[in-house]
C-alpha cells in the first residue's frame, strides 16, 4: 500500500470530531514502517496527503530518496498557513553505527537480545517494532512543535530515529544492566533459563489450548495452583520469576506447573482461575476470532460539555507559566500523573522529556517500584527509567483528604494522567466529569489495558495478557512456531507512547479549539489502551515479515552492560547513576 493510500485509509477510520490538524497537508517521502505509521497517525489527526507517497515499509533503507535535511528512513513535510514543519526519521540518528534496516536496529540496540532471552539466544522480533515506535515518536514530536507554535514559538524541523525508538523501548533493561553492582553475586540476567525443564508461559491445557495467566497477587497465585493440585515447592519457586518477568524478560517456571495444566482441560482451568481471582486468556493468532471489538484508532479524544454551575478557575495556562522553547516545546505546561508500573509513567516521562513539569502522585511511603533492585542512590534503576526528573507528591487516594490533595494539584494543571483499574476513577469521584469543574480546559487522559473492548470487568490488562488476547502473539513468535507473546514489555512501552501522543493531540486541539459562550474550554478526555497499541503493531508492524527480512549488517548486541559503555551510543544516552535513553527528538527553529 502506498503511503498516500495509507493516509486516506486511516482518515476514513477516524470517528472522532477532534481532528486538530484538519486543513494541514502532509507529504511523505520514503518507504519505512516508521514513515507509514507516522503518515497514518497524521491522517487520523486530520492531515491530508499533499503528494502521493512511496511504497509501504519493507523495513529496509531507501537511500535513493534522501535529500537535504531528509531522514534516511523517511521524511514528512506538513504545510500550514504559517509555513512548513519537516520531520526527518533516520535509521541511526545520533548512534554512530551504519544502521539501515529494522534488522540492524534490533540487532545493535538490544531488542533481539532482550526478546531472545526466553529462547536462550538473541532472536529478532518478527515485526517492525522499532520502526513502529519511531513512527509514534515522529508524530509526537510534530504535535509538540504545533503546540509550541500555537503558543508563539516557531519550530521548523523535528528529527528522530528508529535507533532512538529502540533505545527508549529497552530503557528499563538498559538502566538495570548499567546500575552499579552492590554485591559480588550481582550479574546481568542470564540468556539461558536456569533449572532442568524450566520454561516460560504460555501453558497448554489437556485439550491443547495454549493460554496465559496473570495475577499481581502472591496469594491469588498460591490459591490458583493449590486448587489445581500443584506441588507446594513448585508454587513457591514459580512466583518470583513470574512476578519479575516484566523486568527480566525471562520466566523459568518449574516444569511441574506446566505438567499440572497439561492434565486439566481449559474449561476447568478457567473455572479455577475465576474462583481464585486469576486472569486467564487463550493465546490468539492473528486470524483467530476477536475477543471483543478492537479499537479503530490508537486514541480517542472527546470533548465533555462544560457546566457553569461547577466551573471555576482558568481555562487556559496561567500567564505566569514559562514559555515554550525550541528544545522544550512543552515548557510551562503542568502534568499531574497518578500511574504505576510502565505504561502510565512512560507517558508522563515522554511529556517531561518535551519540557512539561510532571508531578507524580504516589502513595504514602512512595511507589512500591522504587525499591525494586538494582538500586541507584537508594532508588530502583528500573523506576528511574520512567520517572527520572518528575516532582513527587504523596497522597493516599483511598482517603477523602488524599483525593482532595489531587484535586488541588489538578486545579493548576494542564493534563491529568492515570492508569487506574476500571471503575476506580468513578468510585473516587475523580473521573473526567468530576474534574471538569475543578479545571476547565483540562486534558484528562486514561491509559488502560483493554479500554472498553471487554466490558466493565475485563481480565487484568497487562502486557502479556493483551499480547495473547489481541493476536499480536502470532507476530511475536519465531517463524514456524505457534503464537507466543514476547517477554519484552512491547505493549507497555508502545502503550505509553500512544498515550503521550493522544495527550499531545488533545493539547493541540485545545490550543486551536473554541470556547463556550461563557469563555470556558471543555475538558478533553483522552482514552488509550494496551489493546489500542497492539492494533498499531498488527496494522503496521508486520510490514517486513521476518522470514523475508534481510539479516543485520552490524554486530549483534548480546550484553546491555557493554552497550551502555559503548561510545558509539554515547550521544543517544544519558546518565543518572545508571544509563538511560536520552531525549529522542531534536528540534530546530
Amino acid at each position: 500500500m502506498s503511503v498516500d493510500a495509507c493516509v486516506r485509509a486511516e482518515a476514513r477510520r477516524t470517528p472522532e470530531p477532534h481532528r486538530p490538524l484538519a486543513g494541514i497537508q502532509v507529504s511523505a517521502t520514503g518507504g519505512s514502517t516508521a514513515l507509514a505509521v507516522a503518515a497514518g497517525h497524521l491522517a487520523l489527526l486530520g492531515c491530508e496527503p499533499a503528494t502521493a507517497g512511496l511504497e509501504h515499509g519493507t523495513g529496509d533503507s531507501r537511500p535513493g530518496h534522501v535529500t537535504g535535511d531528509a531522514g534516511d528512513a523517511g521524511t514528512l513535510v506538513a504545510a500550514t498557513g504559517a509555513g512548513s514543519l519537516t520531520c526527518a526519521i533516520d535509521w541511526a540518528g545520533p548512534v554512530a553505527l551504519p544502521l539501515a534496516s529494522e534488522a540492524d536496529v534490533q540487532s545493535a540496540c538490544g531488542i533481539a537480545h532482550i526478546h531472545g532471552r526466553r529462547y536462550g539466544e538473541p532472536t529478532p522480533l518478527g515485526l517492525d517494532y522499532a520502526g513502529t515506535v519511531a513512527g509514534v515518536l515522529a508524530v509526537t514530536g510534530m504535535l509538540a512543535a504545533f503546540h509550541a507554535a500555537a503558543r508563539g514559538t516557531r519550530i521548523c524541523r523535528v528529527r528522530t530515529s528508529v535507533a532512538q525508538g529502540a533505545l527508549l523501548a529497552t530503557g528499563q533493561y538498559l538502566a538495570m544492566a548499567s546500575a552499579p553492582r552492590t554485591h559480588p553475586s550481582d550479574r546481568p540476567v542470564p540468556l539461558r533459563s536456569p533449572g532442568p525443564g524450566a520454561g516460560p508461559p504460555p501453558f497448554t491445557s489437556a485439550d491443547g489450548i495454549r493460554f496465559e495467566i496473570e495475577t499481581l497477587d502472591a496469594e491469588a497465585w498460591q490459591r490458583f495452583w493449590t486448587v489445581l493440585d500443584a506441588e507446594r515447592t513448585a508454587i513457591r519457586r514459580g512466583w518470583s520469576p513470574f512476578q519479575n518477568r516484566f523486568a527480566t524478560a525471562v520466566c523459568p517456571l518449574p516444569a511441574a506447573l506446566h505438567r499440572v495444566t497439561a492434565r486439566r482441560s481449559y474449561q476447568v482451568i478457567r473455572s479455577v482461575a475465576a474462583r481464585t481471582d486469576v486472569s486467564v486468556l487463550p493465546v490468539r493468532g492473528p486470524d483467530a476470532p476477536e475477543p471483543g471489538a478492537l479499537p479503530e484508532t490508537p486514541w480517542t479524544v472527546r470533548a465533555l460539555p462544560t457546566d457553569r454551575r461547577t466551573a471555576a478557575g482558568p481555562s487556559v495556562p496561567s500567564p505566569a507559566a514559562a514559555s515554550p522553547t525550541v528544545s522544550r516545546p512543552l515548557a510551562g505546561l503542568v502534568v499531574v500523573e497518578s500511574a504505576g508500573r510502565v505504561q502510565g509513567p512512560l507517558a508522563g516521562h515522554v511529556l517531561a522529556r518535551l519540557g512539561a513539569r510532571v508531578v507524580k502522585v504516589e502513595p504514602p511511603g512512595g511507589d512500591p517500584l522504587r525499591g525494586a533492585e538494582p538500586l541507584v542512590g537508594g532508588c530502583s534503576a528500573r523506576f528511574l527509567a520512567f520517572n527520572h526528573g518528575k516532582d513527587v507528591v504523596e497522597a493516599n487516594l483511598r482517603t477523602p483528604s488524599g483525593r482532595g490533595t489531587l484535586r488541588e494539584l489538578v486545579r493548576d494543571a494542564d493534563v491529568f494522567l492515570h492508569n487506574w483499574a476500571p471503575g476506580k476513577a468513578a468510585a473516587w469521584h475523580l473521573d473526567a466529569t468530576d474534574l471538569a469543574g475543578v479545571r476547565p480546559g483540562l486534558v484528562y487522559a486514561r491509559a488502560s489495558g483493554w479500554g472498553e473492548a471487554l466490558g466493565p470487568t475485563p481480565p487484568l490488562g497487562t502486557d502479556y495478557l493483551v499480547q495473547a488476547g489481541s493476536g499480536l502473539a502470532g507476530l511475536t513468535a519465531r517463524h514456524g512456531e505457534p503464537p507466543t507473546p514476547s517477554l519484552m514489555t512491547l505493549l507497555d512501552v508502545l502503550g505509553g507512547l500512544v498515550c503521550a501522543e493522544g495527550v499531545l493531540a488533545a493539547l493541540v486541539a485545545r490550543s486551536t479549539g473554541g470556547r463556550d459562550r461563557h469563555g470556558s474550554a471543555p475538558v478533553l478526555r483522552v482514552d488509550t489502551s494496551l489493546l489500542s497499541a497492539a492494533t498499531v503493531l498488527t496494522r503496521h508492524g508486520s510490514g517486513a515479515a521476518a522470514s523475508h527480512r534481510p539479516g543485520p549488517s552490524v554486530p549483534l548486541t548480546s550484553d546491555l552492560t557493554e552497550l551502555a559503555e559503548d561510545l558509539r551510543f554515547g550521544a543517544a544516552l544519558t546518565r543518572a547513576g545508571c544509563v538511560l535513553p536520552g531525549t529522542p527528538w531534536e528540534f530546530t527553529a
